[in-house]
Protein backbone atom coordinates (compact mmCIF):
# COMPACT_ATOMS: atom_id res chain seq x y z
CA UNK A 1 0.00 0.00 0.00
CA UNK A 2 3.16 2.22 -0.27
CA UNK A 3 5.30 3.63 -2.85
CA UNK A 4 7.99 6.64 -1.99
CA UNK A 5 7.44 9.96 -1.09
CA UNK A 6 9.60 13.08 -1.70
CA UNK A 7 7.59 16.09 -0.53
CA UNK A 8 4.10 16.27 1.26
CA UNK A 9 1.85 19.66 0.67
CA UNK A 10 1.72 21.65 3.94
CA UNK A 11 -1.20 22.50 4.88
CA UNK A 12 -2.04 26.23 6.15
CA UNK A 13 -3.90 26.53 9.45
CA UNK A 14 -5.87 29.31 10.80
CA UNK A 15 -7.02 31.08 13.73
CA UNK A 16 -10.59 31.12 13.46
CA UNK A 17 -12.54 34.73 13.53
CA UNK A 18 -13.23 36.38 16.87
CA UNK A 19 -16.22 38.88 16.34
CA UNK A 20 -15.14 41.59 18.75
CA UNK A 21 -16.06 45.07 17.89
CA UNK A 22 -18.28 47.64 19.60
CA UNK A 23 -21.48 47.07 17.30
CA UNK A 24 -21.39 43.13 18.05
CA UNK A 25 -21.17 43.74 21.37
CA UNK A 26 -24.42 46.46 20.93
CA UNK A 27 -26.02 43.23 19.28
CA UNK A 28 -25.56 40.97 21.85
CA UNK A 29 -26.59 43.46 25.12
CA UNK A 30 -29.76 44.13 23.26
CA UNK A 31 -30.67 40.50 22.29
CA UNK A 32 -30.75 39.57 25.79
CA UNK A 33 -33.57 41.50 26.69
CA UNK A 34 -35.26 39.63 24.21
CA UNK A 35 -34.18 35.98 24.40
CA UNK A 36 -32.71 34.42 27.12
CA UNK A 37 -28.59 33.71 25.65
CA UNK A 38 -26.88 30.83 25.83
CA UNK A 39 -23.37 31.29 27.63
CA UNK A 40 -20.71 30.97 24.75
CA UNK A 41 -16.62 31.17 24.87
CA UNK A 42 -14.71 31.73 21.70
CA UNK A 43 -12.19 28.95 21.53
CA UNK A 44 -8.88 29.60 19.99
CA UNK A 45 -6.17 27.76 18.14
CA UNK A 46 -2.79 27.62 17.41
CA UNK A 47 -0.12 24.99 15.36
CA UNK A 48 1.63 22.34 16.23
CA UNK A 49 0.08 19.65 18.74
CA UNK A 50 -1.95 20.40 21.53
CA UNK A 51 -2.88 18.27 24.72
CA UNK A 52 -6.46 17.81 25.21
CA UNK A 53 -7.69 14.59 25.99
CA UNK A 54 -11.25 15.86 25.94
CA UNK A 55 -12.68 15.36 22.60
CA UNK A 56 -11.59 11.72 23.16
CA UNK A 57 -14.32 9.19 24.52
CA UNK A 58 -12.52 6.81 26.82
CA UNK A 59 -12.25 3.90 23.88
CA UNK A 60 -9.99 6.24 21.96
CA UNK A 61 -8.28 6.92 24.63
CA UNK A 62 -7.49 3.27 25.64
CA UNK A 63 -6.87 2.43 22.06
CA UNK A 64 -4.07 5.35 21.66
CA UNK A 65 -2.08 3.60 24.58
CA UNK A 66 -2.54 0.41 22.88
CA UNK A 67 -2.07 1.01 19.55
CA UNK A 68 1.39 0.40 17.72
CA UNK A 69 2.22 1.78 14.12
CA UNK A 70 4.78 -0.37 12.96
CA UNK A 71 7.36 0.74 9.40
CA UNK A 72 9.03 -2.22 8.27
CA UNK A 73 12.11 -1.99 6.67
CA UNK A 74 11.44 1.55 5.71
CA UNK A 75 13.90 2.68 2.63
CA UNK A 76 13.04 6.37 2.85
CA UNK A 77 13.71 8.67 6.53
CA UNK A 78 11.58 11.24 4.96
CA UNK A 79 8.66 8.97 5.20
CA UNK A 80 9.39 8.26 8.99
CA UNK A 81 8.75 11.97 9.72
CA UNK A 82 5.50 11.71 7.21
CA UNK A 83 4.41 8.96 9.32
CA UNK A 84 4.94 10.53 12.57
CA UNK A 85 3.10 13.55 11.58
CA UNK A 86 -0.17 11.84 10.21
CA UNK A 87 0.44 10.16 13.24
CA UNK A 88 -0.15 12.73 15.47
CA UNK A 89 -2.82 14.18 13.73
CA UNK A 90 -4.85 11.30 15.32
CA UNK A 91 -3.48 11.13 18.98
CA UNK A 92 -0.95 8.21 18.55
CA UNK A 93 2.54 8.20 19.78
CA UNK A 94 3.51 4.42 19.39
CA UNK A 95 5.88 4.42 16.35
CA UNK A 96 7.77 1.48 16.19
CA UNK A 97 10.86 1.15 13.22
CA UNK A 98 11.66 -2.70 12.23
CA UNK A 99 15.12 -2.46 10.61
CA UNK A 100 14.78 0.85 9.02
CA UNK A 101 17.10 2.90 7.23
CA UNK A 102 19.31 5.69 9.20
CA UNK A 103 17.08 8.34 10.06
CA UNK A 104 18.34 12.01 8.22
CA UNK A 105 17.56 15.09 9.27
CA UNK A 106 14.32 14.97 6.99
CA UNK A 107 12.78 12.76 8.98
CA UNK A 108 12.71 15.26 11.80
CA UNK A 109 11.78 18.04 9.51
CA UNK A 110 9.05 16.11 7.69
CA UNK A 111 7.55 15.12 11.07
CA UNK A 112 6.58 19.30 11.65
CA UNK A 113 5.36 19.28 15.07
CA UNK A 114 5.50 15.86 15.69
CA UNK A 115 9.28 15.51 16.26
CA UNK A 116 8.81 13.66 19.92
CA UNK A 117 7.00 10.61 17.97
CA UNK A 118 10.68 10.40 15.68
CA UNK A 119 12.56 10.86 18.47
CA UNK A 120 11.00 8.45 21.08
CA UNK A 121 10.30 5.73 18.26
CA UNK A 122 11.51 2.15 19.24
CA UNK A 123 13.48 0.43 16.76
CA UNK A 124 13.75 -3.24 16.22
CA UNK A 125 16.48 -5.34 14.22
CA UNK A 126 12.83 -8.02 13.77
CA UNK A 127 9.54 -7.79 13.51
CA UNK A 128 9.36 -11.31 15.51
CA UNK A 129 11.32 -9.48 18.11
CA UNK A 130 9.00 -6.48 18.28
CA UNK A 131 5.64 -8.55 18.74
CA UNK A 132 7.64 -10.54 21.11
CA UNK A 133 8.67 -7.96 23.29
CA UNK A 134 5.04 -5.79 23.50
CA UNK A 135 2.96 -9.13 24.02
CA UNK A 136 0.96 -7.94 20.87
CA UNK A 137 -2.49 -9.72 21.11
CA UNK A 138 -3.65 -8.78 17.44
CA UNK A 139 -1.49 -7.75 14.07
CA UNK A 140 -3.33 -5.82 11.01
CA UNK A 141 -1.18 -5.67 8.15
CA UNK A 142 -2.13 -3.49 5.58
CA UNK A 143 -1.34 -4.33 1.29
CA UNK A 144 -1.99 -2.62 -1.59
CA UNK A 145 -1.99 -5.96 -3.56
CA UNK A 146 -5.11 -8.01 -2.23
CA UNK A 147 -5.42 -12.04 -2.75
CA UNK A 148 -8.55 -13.55 -3.29
CA UNK A 149 -9.58 -17.21 -3.20
CA UNK A 150 -6.10 -18.13 -4.33
CA UNK A 151 -4.24 -16.19 -2.09
CA UNK A 152 -6.08 -16.80 1.22
CA UNK A 153 -3.44 -14.77 3.67
CA UNK A 154 -3.89 -11.34 1.22
CA UNK A 155 -8.05 -11.73 1.72
CA UNK A 156 -8.57 -7.89 2.65
CA UNK A 157 -11.49 -5.93 4.66
CA UNK A 158 -11.90 -2.38 4.17
CA UNK A 159 -10.58 0.30 6.57
CA UNK A 160 -14.18 0.89 7.23
CA UNK A 161 -14.43 -2.80 8.22
CA UNK A 162 -11.68 -2.44 10.75
CA UNK A 163 -12.51 -0.13 13.37
CA UNK A 164 -15.52 -2.47 14.77
CA UNK A 165 -12.92 -5.52 14.56
CA UNK A 166 -10.35 -3.77 17.09
CA UNK A 167 -10.85 -4.36 20.76
CA UNK A 168 -9.44 -1.21 22.60
CA UNK A 169 -8.23 -2.81 25.55
CA UNK A 170 -5.70 -5.66 23.25
CA UNK A 171 -2.21 -4.66 22.10
CA UNK A 172 -2.84 -3.89 18.38
CA UNK A 173 -0.28 -3.50 16.11
CA UNK A 174 -0.41 -2.02 12.09
CA UNK A 175 1.91 -3.33 9.93
CA UNK A 176 3.03 -0.72 6.87
CA UNK A 177 5.65 -2.05 4.60
CA UNK A 178 8.46 -1.13 2.81
CA UNK A 179 7.75 1.93 0.09
CA UNK A 180 8.59 -0.16 -2.77
CA UNK A 181 7.39 -3.78 -2.10
CA UNK A 182 5.06 -3.72 0.88
CA UNK A 183 5.19 -6.43 3.30
CA UNK A 184 6.55 -9.70 2.09
CA UNK A 185 4.22 -13.21 2.20
CA UNK A 186 5.90 -13.80 5.62
CA UNK A 187 4.83 -10.80 7.42
CA UNK A 188 1.45 -11.10 5.86
CA UNK A 189 1.26 -14.90 7.51
CA UNK A 190 1.95 -13.09 10.93
CA UNK A 191 -1.50 -11.21 10.49
CA UNK A 192 -4.55 -11.54 12.18
CA UNK A 193 -6.58 -9.62 9.61
CA UNK A 194 -5.43 -7.65 6.08
CA UNK A 195 -6.82 -4.01 5.18
CA UNK A 196 -6.65 -2.45 2.52
CA UNK A 197 -8.03 0.53 0.41
CA UNK A 198 -10.06 -0.01 -2.71
CA UNK A 199 -7.83 2.49 -5.06
CA UNK A 200 -8.35 2.50 -8.69
CA UNK A 201 -6.95 -0.91 -9.90
CA UNK A 202 -4.73 1.07 -12.84
CA UNK A 203 -2.48 2.69 -9.48
CA UNK A 204 -3.83 0.44 -6.91
CA UNK A 205 0.04 1.55 -4.83
CA UNK A 206 -0.34 4.84 -2.23
CA UNK A 207 2.32 6.81 -0.43
CA UNK A 208 2.41 5.03 3.23
CA UNK A 209 1.42 8.55 5.24
CA UNK A 210 -2.00 8.57 2.54
CA UNK A 211 -2.70 4.98 3.33
CA UNK A 212 -2.27 5.51 6.82
CA UNK A 213 -4.21 8.48 7.35
CA UNK A 214 -6.74 6.92 5.57
CA UNK A 215 -6.78 3.64 7.78
CA UNK A 216 -6.61 6.19 11.07
CA UNK A 217 -9.47 8.15 10.27
CA UNK A 218 -11.44 4.87 9.89
CA UNK A 219 -10.49 3.51 13.38
CA UNK A 220 -11.15 7.47 15.03
CA UNK A 221 -14.09 8.73 13.02
CA UNK A 222 -16.88 7.31 15.32
CA UNK A 223 -14.16 7.66 18.43
CA UNK A 224 -13.23 11.46 18.32
CA UNK A 225 -14.99 14.16 17.94
CA UNK A 226 -14.91 18.11 17.50
CA UNK A 227 -14.60 20.49 20.12
CA UNK A 228 -18.32 21.00 21.55
CA UNK A 229 -17.77 24.61 23.70
CA UNK A 230 -19.81 27.28 21.38
CA UNK A 231 -21.43 24.50 19.49
CA UNK A 232 -24.43 23.36 20.96
CA UNK A 233 -27.42 23.42 18.65
CA UNK A 234 -30.08 26.27 18.79
CA UNK A 235 -32.72 25.44 21.52
CA UNK A 236 -36.62 25.40 20.57
CA UNK A 237 -36.94 29.35 22.72
CA UNK A 238 -33.81 30.45 20.43
CA UNK A 239 -34.81 28.96 17.45
CA UNK A 240 -38.94 30.72 17.96
CA UNK A 241 -37.80 33.91 19.39
CA UNK A 242 -35.56 33.65 15.28
CA UNK A 243 -38.95 33.27 13.55
CA UNK A 244 -40.20 35.85 15.55
CA UNK A 245 -37.87 38.53 14.78
CA UNK A 246 -37.86 37.67 10.81
CA UNK A 247 -41.92 37.86 11.02
CA UNK A 248 -41.65 41.51 12.59
CA UNK A 249 -39.25 42.43 10.15
CA UNK A 250 -41.36 41.06 7.06
CA UNK A 251 -44.52 42.35 8.56
CA UNK A 252 -43.02 46.16 7.63
CA UNK A 253 -42.50 44.79 4.22
CA UNK A 254 -45.16 46.43 1.69
CA UNK A 255 -45.87 43.23 -0.13
CA UNK A 256 -49.24 40.86 0.01
CA UNK A 257 -49.80 39.24 2.94
CA UNK A 258 -49.50 35.51 0.85
CA UNK A 259 -46.03 36.64 0.14
CA UNK A 260 -45.40 37.18 3.73
CA UNK A 261 -47.02 33.74 5.19
CA UNK A 262 -44.92 32.10 2.07
CA UNK A 263 -41.47 34.03 3.46
CA UNK A 264 -41.95 33.14 6.72
CA UNK A 265 -42.73 29.32 6.22
CA UNK A 266 -39.61 29.19 3.52
CA UNK A 267 -37.36 30.68 6.22
CA UNK A 268 -38.75 28.33 9.35
CA UNK A 269 -38.25 25.28 6.50
CA UNK A 270 -34.23 26.70 6.21
CA UNK A 271 -33.53 27.18 9.90
CA UNK A 272 -35.22 23.60 10.92
CA UNK A 273 -32.91 22.41 8.50
CA UNK A 274 -29.91 24.64 9.15
CA UNK A 275 -29.19 23.00 12.73
CA UNK A 276 -27.85 26.26 13.30
CA UNK A 277 -25.91 26.88 16.87
CA UNK A 278 -27.35 29.47 19.67
CA UNK A 279 -24.80 31.85 18.77
CA UNK A 280 -25.53 31.58 14.96
CA UNK A 281 -29.48 31.92 15.95
CA UNK A 282 -28.37 35.49 18.81
CA UNK A 283 -26.42 36.89 15.63
CA UNK A 284 -29.03 36.66 12.97
CA UNK A 285 -31.31 38.13 15.49
CA UNK A 286 -29.54 40.70 15.47
CA UNK A 287 -29.19 41.37 12.43
CA UNK A 288 -32.89 41.00 11.59
CA UNK A 289 -33.10 43.78 13.99
CA UNK A 290 -31.06 46.10 13.00
CA UNK A 291 -32.53 45.87 9.64
CA UNK A 292 -36.25 46.17 10.73
CA UNK A 293 -35.05 49.46 13.23
CA UNK A 294 -33.48 50.91 9.74
CA UNK A 295 -36.59 49.67 7.48
CA UNK A 296 -38.87 51.92 10.02
CA UNK A 297 -36.63 54.84 10.33
CA UNK A 298 -36.86 55.26 6.47
CA UNK A 299 -40.70 55.41 6.46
Amino acid sequence: MTDTATEEEVIIETNPIVESDEENKDKEKKTDETCPKTKTKSISTKRGIVKNDNNYSEAAKELRENLYVVFVECETSGNVGFLARTMANFGLKNLILINPCKLKEDAYYQSMHAKEIVETAEIYDTLEHFLESKGIDFIIGSTGTPGGSYNLSRIPIKPEELSVKMNPNNKIAILFGREGDGLNNDEIDKCDIIVSIPTDPTYPVMNITHAAAIIFYEIFKNRNSFPKEGLDESTHIEKEYLLKSMNDLIDNLDIPEHKKRNGNKTFKNIINRAFITGREAHTFMGILRHIKEDLINKK
